[in-house]
């Protein structure tokens, strides 16, 4: 069937379904309507550009078209379909070429305008590549849609930051992605924008050698409230996952980090492993996590998980402020800090820099 007519012969989902627990499909579907596929739903503009200016390299392209991919995780069919019908014609492949080679990160940009937007961008990574990318996500939309699938090449090296500076609104995004062979991925989530963020991220590693770390630095102020679902397996011997999420919370904002790593049986010398922190920034705020594993393989390195929530150190205030610092400035140095210890993770100094100019005017927010 073609994906409108599967998604409105589904089952509607509800909270005892583990996925919408903390948000539900009602309240992230863009009419509220929940057996409506809007049709009135625009492409954003989307452009491929460098994070200093200068010209994009040779072996990496953006076009306005799909590509299958093979090896993807299972996904959640709501949304999938979902979104499969409203971007039919707002498909879009970023290809990058065999051995491919940049020490300038590659940007995505991703202009979202209007009532209700939506995008579907497939990746699709050549072997013994290596590079880092961003996908930004701005503009004034109410509702936007991203769908992300795709695949890494055998042996490639790529550093993958998706960054949500939407002005309000809110966000559905979806992400399926499968690393082969000897392939080593870093997914980071840096998110300060949109009022409402739903995120189901679900990564396969299907081959020996592969590596993932999946990072985020998340920021919610004011009466946001971000939900983010990340699903890792481990279908592959020999395979290596960390996931580290960081959110501080602020005002009367929520968020909520749902993590559940899967390691099927035969992926012997699988080592996972998951931490959720939370900084917890006045009496209001909100936050949640949970971490869960299946372990169907007994021969692993190990599989842990661990979750901490807290507001901020009084006595590293009270350092902070013996060596001259306002409480103000005191406080925002350690929220910074928190957020910058999974930001500092997500690529080199060049894409490191720009991340930090493009949270630091946000950490304001926190104080209204």
């Amino acid at each position: 069937m073609d994906p409108t007519s599967v998604y409105l012969s589904s089952e509607m989902p509800d909270r005892a379904d583990h996925l919408w627990r903390y948000t539900s499909w009602k309240k992230t579907h863009p009419t509220g309507d929940v057996r409506e596929i809007p049709d009135d739903i625009s492409s954003p503009k989307v452009v491929l550009r460098t994070i200093d200016g200068s010209p994009i390299p040779e072996g990496i392209t953006l076009l306005h078209q799909k590509t299958d991919s093979e090896g993807l995780p299972d996904e959640e069919t709501i949304t999938k379909s979902f979104l499969e019908a409203v971007t039919k014609n707002s498909k879009f492949t970023l290809s990058v070429s065999p051995r491919f080679r940049s020490s300038i990160p590659i940007i995505v940009d991703i202009q979202a305008e209007g009532d209700y937007c939506a995008a579907h961008l497939c990746l699709e990574v050549g072997k013994l590549s290596e590079f880092e990318m961003v996908t930004l996500i701005r503009g004034d939309c109410d509702w936007f849609g991203l769908m992300r699938t795709g695949s890494t090449g055998e042996g490639s090296i790529c550093n993958d930051v998706l960054v949500n500076k939407m002005t309000g609104g809110s966000l559905l995004r979806v992400e399926s992605v499968s690393i082969p062979r000897n392939s080593q991925f870093k997914s980071g989530t840096v998110s300060s924008g949109s009022k409402l963020t739903k995120a189901d991220l679900r990564y396969r590693m299907f081959g020996p050698g592969g590596s993932l770390n999946v990072l985020g630095s998340i920021l919610s102020a004011g009466k946001m409230s971000l939900d983010h679902h990340i699903e890792i397996y481990h279908d592959s011997p020999e395979t290596f996952s960390r996931l580290d999420w960081n959110s501080a919370c602020g005002g009367s904002s929520k968020t909520v980090g749902t993590g559940m790593l899967r390691v099927s049986r035969g992926s012997n010398g699988a080592d996972a492993a998951q931490l959720f922190s939370n900084l917890l920034l006045s009496g209001e705020a909100q936050a949640d996590s949970i971490p869960e594993l299946e372990v169907s393989e007994h021969d692993v390195v190990g599989c842990g998980h661990g979750t901490a929530s807290g507001p901020v150190d009084e006595n590293q205030m009270f350092y902070l402020e013996s060596r001259g610092m306002s409480p103000r400035e005191s406080r925002s140095t350690l929220i910074a800090a928190f957020l910058n210890s999974t930001l500092s993770e997500m690529g080199g100094d060049l894409m490191h820099g720009w991340l930090v100019s493009e949270l630091d005017d946000d950490l304001n927010e926190l104080w209204d």
